[in-house]
């Protein structure tokens, strides 16, 4: 067995699970943003939680994207030539959510910032479904015939499992978010956050279970697959458990290893499938016969060995250094700033 493939299809799996924890929580907070709160100043302290870090995390988009690419280019292929209108969708969502957080506090006026704080939680709303839904394909399958083409028409794609994916990341996002929230904010933010989690994040919670167990039965589990399923259900009692009791910290441990572990249980019971065909089983895409050249595959070892520890370390860096809660009385009233030449009239 070839290792470079297996050792680059473990890599992908903890990029994309990288993304999901990360990323995942700041969706959330977009979301959190229209859903929690009518108040301006308590969507301005959500807001505030996620902006130094935001943008970091949409690293790990890319960096999976690109590794799909690079070492597995038939999977590339197949599945962003099948998935050309959610991803569309997703690309637009990203667009929203980015200039939403941008330009939401440049304008002081009520009708400016609502304007952009649904973009803000309607861009992240779809930004999860889309990356859910496409995770859910590739983990349960997409109509590809011999060549990895799809068959089918430009909606083929929106199956069952796709919904039940789009969900399960919505899903895992909102909860994720207020364990965060519980975490960085303070007045009546973090109250809501922690009653959220305590009452409502189980319920998030169910698509994603749903998902885990729908890959271990279709592709008949492994042991390794079957055990991550029953921590993830653990990890997500202990969460709901910690968040009843208001244990802030240990509640969003366990539900960021509900995350973790769900991830890596549909990783492990997809294995070694990249792409499942729904026509014919002798048409998936493997690790082995999706991959790129050794030569190929060992170059990215190398440049990934240096690289992604520097990524890792800085991202840890500015998460410990804006690791303090951000509280209303940090909120200045809205204002305008005038330009200098205006203000010397």
């Amino acid at each position: 067995m070839d290792t470079l493939p297996v050792f680059w299809f473990i890599a992908i799996a903890i990029l994309w699970t990288g993304y999901l924890l990360l990323e995942g929580f700041d969706l959330g907070v977009g979301m959190h943003m229209i859903l929690g709160t009518r108040d301006d100043r308590d969507r301005r302290v959500m807001l505030n939680t996620i902006g130094p870090v935001w943008d970091g995390n949409e690293v790990w988009l890319i960096t999976a994207g690109a590794a799909i690419f690079a070492a597995f280019p038939h999977w590339y292929a197949s599945l962003f030539s099948a998935l050309y209108l959610p991803l569309t969708i997703m690309l637009l969502g990203l667009i929203v959510r980015a200039v939403g957080i941008e330009y939401r506090g440049k304008v002081a006026t009520a009708r400016w910032a609502r304007i952009w704080t649904y973009g803000i939680g309607v861009g992240s709303i779809v930004v999860a479904f889309c990356v859910g839904a496409a995770l859910a394909l590739t983990s349960t399958g997409l109509p590809l015939n011999e060549n990895g083409d799809r068959v089918g028409g430009p909606f083929v794609w929106l199956t069952l499992p796709a919904i039940l994916g789009g969900l399960a990341v919505v899903g895992f996002a909102l909860a994720h978010a207020a364990t965060f929230l519980g975490l960085k904010a303070d007045g009546p933010v973090r109250e809501r956050a922690g009653r959220f989690a305590a009452r409502w994040a189980p319920l998030c919670l169910v698509p994603a279970a749903v998902w885990a167990l729908w890959v271990q039965l279709a592709h008949g589990g492994t042991p390794l697959s079957w055990t991550l399923v029953g921590l993830a259900v653990v990890a997500a009692v202990l969460g709901w458990a910690n968040a009843r009791r208001r244990r802030e910290g240990r509640a969003f441990l366990g539900y960021a290893g509900f995350g973790l572990f769900g991830a890596g249980a549909i990783f492990a019971g997809m294995f070694p499938r990249v792409l499942p065909s729904t026509i014919d089983p002798a048409f998936d895409l493997t690790v082995w016969n999706a991959a790129s050249g050794e030569y190929t595959l060992g170059v990215m070892t190398v440049v990934a060995c240096v690289g992604l520890p520097v990524v890792i370390l800085y991202q840890a860096w500015s998460y410990w250094i804006f690791r303090k809660r951000v509280t209303p009385g940090m909120i200045p009233d809205a204002h305008v700033v005038l330009p200098a030449a205006l203000r010397a009239r």
